[in-house]
């Protein structure tokens, strides 16, 4: 295979002189000048370690129709990607000639959701949101299903490319993905299969949510094999940044450090030490600093009522989740909480120990992460479309969470039809069922257990309550 690419590059330098030079030592990521566009599409780095060749990755659902999974849209819709005019591809996928064009992630891929008003509304895209409908197991299985199928090969991908893009590749660079590129990207996807053979012990998490230090772990070198925990949580927002900073960030806490917490996720995703892309990190970060919640739509507010609901949120609520409590960003320990456990149980010592000599040699080393015992006290803005709610996202609606006893043993979650009633998103019915994930409480590390604040309040204060929450 090496000496067939040398031929082939020989032949590639001696027809294109400078520019096929030029062409195999390129390495130019696609940035923007518009910082909604840099969000959405730009390069933070990942496509060094999990990017794909883009004119295989764009066929792929094509080649394998079979393993993608069921639902409505077609191709990467599937998983929940949300496409707009004048992009070839998704929100949260980035582009890098290297010297092949490699598509990756970043993190408008986690975090940009979707709302409709009505079944028949059209979708309205909110950035900074939750990904409520982004199943990103699926797309991890999807990925490792390809690595085992026979018909990843050049004989059916490079006429897939064809089709997809008449013309696209010289018949040199047809040679160079028939004996390079493709056996390459089948080396690659071997590794995903491998990297993340743990998901095999856990249960699926379905969409919104992710597996957050698990595919941590495998990248700093712990031992999977006897680690049987569970990390899985729902998204969280990141617009309005700027007042958590010093608050005490993740889930759990285990950071105070916005730039810390921003690097890792991106690590998550797939850059290294070397690839990251501070510079343009750090514009996305600024910006994120100020990008304000989305609003609940006023006229379906009661004002009275709202007003009668804040006095109670400032004696209930304020000191653990409004500006300048005095609990707000701290800890609050897992036996007072008394929710799920398992994404706590899953951040270890040892893996604090690896992460804090992330960067070494960098001027942006990690020294901030920590362990802790319980789970964060978090800011609740825009929180009508952050749900559904409790870390892991095992409650549907808010009027669930103060009514405990209307907490669903099974719900489905990855619709995004909006509940303006219970303040969530339609969880049941035909239309959830077909579109939705099957959330089973009763699984692992899915508990909806605890978090029993304000649910001894009689229900009229319990509905002005929810109804001061729309304004946040």
């Amino acid at each position: 295979m090496l000496v067939v690419a040398l031929v082939v590059l020989i032949a590639l330098l001696a027809a294109g002189g400078v520019s096929a030079y030029s062409f195999m030592t390129r390495n130019d990521p696609t940035n923007y000048a518009n910082i909604v566009e840099q969000y959405e599409y730009g390069s933070v780095g990942t496509e060094e370690l999990q990017g794909i060749p883009y004119e295989i990755w764009a066929v792929l659902p094509q080649v394998f129709p079979d393993l993608l999974p069921q639902g409505k849209g077609t191709g990467y819709e599937r998983f929940g990607f949300i496409y707009e005019p004048g992009h070839e591809t998704p929100i949260g996928t980035t582009y890098r000639k290297k010297p092949v064009g490699l598509v990756g992630l970043n993190c408008a891929v986690c975090h940009t959701g979707t709302y409709r008003k009505t079944p028949s509304s059209p979708r309205q895209v909110v950035l900074g949101m939750p990904a409520n409908r982004m199943r990103i197991w699926s797309y991890i299985e999807f990925l490792r299903k390809i690595s085992r199928d026979e018909r990843f090969n050049a004989d059916t991908l490079l006429p897939a490319i064809e089709k997809r893009f008449p013309g696209r590749l010289s018949f040199f660079e047809r040679a160079f993905y028939r004996y390079v590129v493709i056996p390459k990207t089948k080396d690659g996807l071997d590794k995903v299969d491998r990297d993340f053979s743990w998901l095999d012990s856990r249960p699926p998490y379905g969409p919104g949510r992710v597996d957050t230090f698990n595919p941590v772990k495998v990248r700093v070198g712990l031992d999977m094999k006897a680690d049987h925990t569970i990390g899985t949580v729902d998204f969280p927002s990141i617009w309005d940044q700027r007042p958590r900073i010093g608050m005490s960030l993740h889930w759990d806490g285990n950071n105070k450090s916005l730039q810390e917490r921003n690097l890792s996720a991106a690590r998550a995703v797939g850059a290294t030490d070397d690839s990251l892309d501070i510079h343009q990190m750090t514009r996305v970060a600024n910006w994120l600093l100020d990008l304000p919640p989305p609003k609940f739509p006023p006229d379906r507010i009661d004002p009275s009522l709202a007003a009668r609901g804040e006095t109670i949120y400032d004696q209930q609520c304020a000191s653990c989740h409004d500006v300048g409590g005095p609990l707000v960003g701290e800890v609050t320990p897992i036996d007072e909480i008394g929710t799920d456990r398992a994404r706590l149980d899953n951040f270890t010592p040892a893996l604090v120990a690896k992460l804090n000599m992330v960067g070494k040699g960098k001027p942006w080393r990690f020294h901030s992460f920590r362990k802790t015992h319980g789970y964060a006290n978090q800011l609740l803005d825009g929180i009508w479309l952050r749900a559904p709610y409790l870390h892991n996202g095992s409650v549907p609606s808010l009027h669930a969470l103060l009514f405990p006893a209307a907490r669903p043993t099974v719900f489905y979650t990855g619709f995004d039809v909006y509940d303006w009633r219970n303040v969530g998103f339609v969880s049941s019915g035909p239309a959830a069922r077909t579109e939705g994930f099957r959330f089973d409480t009763r699984v692992r590390g899915n508990g909806n257990q605890g978090h029993l604040y304000g649910t001894q309040l009689s229900a009229a204060d319990k509905l002005a309550l929810i109804e001061y929450l729309k304004t946040k």
